[in-house]
């Protein structure tokens, strides 16, 4: 009794559950593409004729409109099925109208219903070769233009993304090993990757069904024409002209309406395949980027003008075109500037609306390590036109110090101080002033080499740099002081001379431990072994840099860096006395040392430092190892400078430039003497003369 009751009251059947499942997608499907298979195969009337064709082309339709408003291919990825369909659609309709012409065509234009009727009598208005004319035009349209170039882009694109799809996933992985996206992102964007690469193959195949519509199209139409007039004639009995009028009347008007369609489909797939890389709908993308540049249609406007200017032709249409073409080129320039100018409002706003950051205390702790400030009037300097720049000429010393000394001189900062004269300049060295100078311009500094004051006309002046007398005279005077022989110095090149000097005296100070390191890091691999060795198990790196600060003091080049480790390497092994180690190093620069100091004649010009002076020196040092030190009596002290004095001017006088000999114990303690009363005189050990060098005595101190 339960199960009787469980049962429908219709007899045990449920229908609603069986209507349920047809009026699923996949059975509705399905019995579509079989109803298209039976109308191959059964004839059908011409009323239910009209109703298909009615479909056919108001699917056309969708398709179309379905490709032109979409963003991207992939959203339209059933496109190659549905093509699939609407050309076995049409296909379907091609035979059973051609049944219907072929049977009924004899009783008239009315055989295969109405729309074939209509399209017949619009399009070929009484004229059969019209309306074949048409149709022919038709499928070559659709064949040869539209179908041929939807198919190449197809290809091509299936082409390309199959080979970048490799790069494509590398690229996906790449993001997600980088935590740009995460698993689900990564995972999306490989299926489309994947849908795309099989959309445009499934299209590159799916354009030959609209190739073989056209085909099949033409040929139809042939055999509706000749067996319909071999039927009409041989079999209904009609005239032959009366059989070509209605044969060729049905048979015309459908191909139209199977063309119709057709072309529109593939005017559709064309519209898909030739989307790729365009965002957006296709009247937003075509209309931004088509119409988009004011500029082309103010040149496309103008053009129109010129042309409807032009004898015989029509002025209505061109002078429409001019207009609309020139109206829309206005407002797409007002567009664009209130967009330029709504742009620099928000900036602006934003501007406005971030807060003021605060600059760090740390920023007011940083040291410039050379600092050039200029005043007012010398900042033309900076923006030289006529000549070099004062900015490159610093970048001109900065390369010849590097190049001649091997150290490399930080970065210098050049600004303006309004606290000097107008035009003052002050050289600082980590913020403190080592040399200031006053300059004229646009005017020229005049010197005599012998050291006397120039006997010329102008403003009479201490040189900065070496403190010569000096003049600075103008233009017209220039040539006259050329001609007497005197040097002459623009006013930029006595800048850049005073900071060269300025930079070689100081080349020690401005030796920092970051920039051993960079000439450290820049050594050969060989090198870099070599310093790995003896740091810091024999000598610091600060210790490397103490000694390299040594050799600058005196001006001794750093070039050979790979000689100087070498040598820091084989001494630091057996003292710590960062005094010996320089020694040593400068023994084994002896070739260089003698090199830079010889003459004209490529004699090294010596003055050498009496017996009695070396035993005077060689007791008076105290200590020992690091602490040892010079204690000179004063008395022997300015007796001492008095004999160094008298022998360098003598030397001076004969035209020679000696540097001081004096040997290896005592040589150091000596140059920490004489650079306090004459800096420019080179002390050189007698183990510092190299072997072949060719020594010229000029008097003994």
């Amino acid at each position: 009794m339960a199960q009787a009751a469980a049962l429908p009251a219709s007899g045990g059947f449920d229908w609603n559950a069986l209507t349920k499942q047809f009026a699923r997608g996949e059975y509705a499907l399905g019995v579509g593409v079989m109803a298209l298979v039976i109308m191959l195969i059964v004839p059908i009337p011409a009323f239910l004729l009209d109703f298909l064709l009615a479909i056919s082309i108001t699917l056309s339709v969708l398709i179309l409109m379905t490709s032109l408003l979409i963003r991207k291919p992939l959203e339209f990825s059933a496109f190659p099925t549905v093509l699939l369909l609407a050309t076995l659609l049409r296909l379907a309709l091609n035979i059973a109208t051609t049944r219907l012409i072929l049977s009924h065509g004899h009783q008239g234009p009315d055989a295969a219903g109405n729309i074939i009727r209509t399209f017949g009598g619009f399009v070929m208005q009484g004229n059969f070769v019209i309306g074949i004319v048409v149709f022919v035009i038709l499928v070559i349209v659709n064949f040869i233009v539209v179908t041929k170039g939807s198919g190449r882009i197809a290809e091509v694109a299936a082409r390309f993304t199959l080979d970048a799809m490799p790069g494509k996933q590398m690229a996906i992985d790449a993001d997600l090993s980088a935590g740009m996206i995460n698993e689900d992102e990564a995972r999306q964007r490989r299926k489309d990757l994947e849908g795309e690469s099989n959309f445009f193959g499934a299209m590159d195949g799916a354009s030959k069904f609209v190739r073989g519509d056209a085909v099949a199209g033409i040929l139809i139409t042939f055999i509706n024409i000749i067996g319909g007039m071999i039927i009409g004639v041989a079999q209904q009995h009609v005239s032959f002209q009366e059989a070509a009028n209605s044969y060729t009347t049905l048979t015309v008007g459908d191909g139209i309406v199977s063309q119709i369609p057709a072309l529109i489909v593939s005017i559709a797939a064309g519209m898909l395949v030739s989307k790729a890389g365009v965002e957006g709908a296709a009247d937003k993308a075509i209309g931004g980027q088509l119409f988009g540049n004011p500029r082309g249609m103010a040149i496309v406007a103008g053009t129109a003008l010129f042309a409807g200017l032009l004898p015989g032709m029509p002025k209505l249409p061109f002078a429409l075109l001019a207009g609309s073409a020139g109206w829309w080129a206005w407002r797409a320039f007002r567009t664009e500037q209130q967009a330029a100018a709504q742009a620099a409002h928000a900036t602006a706003e934003k501007e406005r609306k971030k807060p003021v950051a605060e600059a760090p205390i740390s920023e007011s702790l940083a040291v410039d390590e050379l600092k050039i400030e200029l005043g007012f009037g010398l900042l033309g300097f900076i923006n030289e036109t006529s000549g070099r720049k004062l900015t490159d000429q610093v970048k001109a010393v900065r390369r010849q110090i590097a190049s001649e000394f091997g150290f490399v001189v930080p970065q210098v900062r050049i600004i303006d101080n309004l606290e000097l004269g107008s035009e003052e300049y002050r050289i600082l060295v980590k913020e403190v002033v080592a040399g200031r100078g006053a300059l004229r311009p646009r005017m020229h500094l005049a010197m005599d080499t012998s050291g006397t004051a120039p006997q010329m006309a102008g403003e009479k002046v201490t040189e900065p740099v070496f403190g010569l007398p000096a003049v600075w005279i103008d233009d017209a005077t220039r040539e006259q002081a050329a001609v007497q022989g005197y040097t002459l110095v623009d006013a930029a090149t006595v800048l850049t001379t005073h900071f060269t000097e300025i930079v070689k005296e100081n080349m020690a100070e401005l030796l920092t431990f970051g920039g051993v390191k960079t000439l450290v890091d820049d050594l050969p691999k060989a090198q870099k072994t070599l310093i790995d060795d003896i740091t810091p198990s024999q000598i610091t790196m600060s210790g490397v840099q103490r000694v390299l600060q040594n050799l600058l003091r005196e001006r001794v080049s750093i070039r050979d860096l790979s000689t100087i480790l070498e040598a820091i390497a084989e001494s630091s092994g057996s003292t710590v006395d960062l005094l010996s180690v320089t020694e040593h190093v400068r023994t084994r620069l002896a070739r260089q040392l003698c090199n830079s100091h010889l003459d004209d004649s490529g004699a090294l010009v010596v003055v050498a430092l009496s017996p009695n002076w070396e035993k005077t020196f060689a007791e008076a040092l105290i200590g020992s190892g690091a602490e040892r030190q010079l204690a000179l009596e004063p008395s022997r002290l300015h007796a001492f400078v008095a004999d160094l004095r008298g022998a360098f001017e003598r030397a001076a006088q004969s035209g020679d430039s000696p540097v001081l000999l004096t040997s290896g114990p005592v040589r150091p303690y000596v140059r920490s003497l004489v650079e306090r009363f004459r800096p420019q005189t080179t002390v050189m050990s007698q183990n510092e003369i190299h072997p072949k060098a060719r020594l010229r005595s000029a008097g003994a101190v």
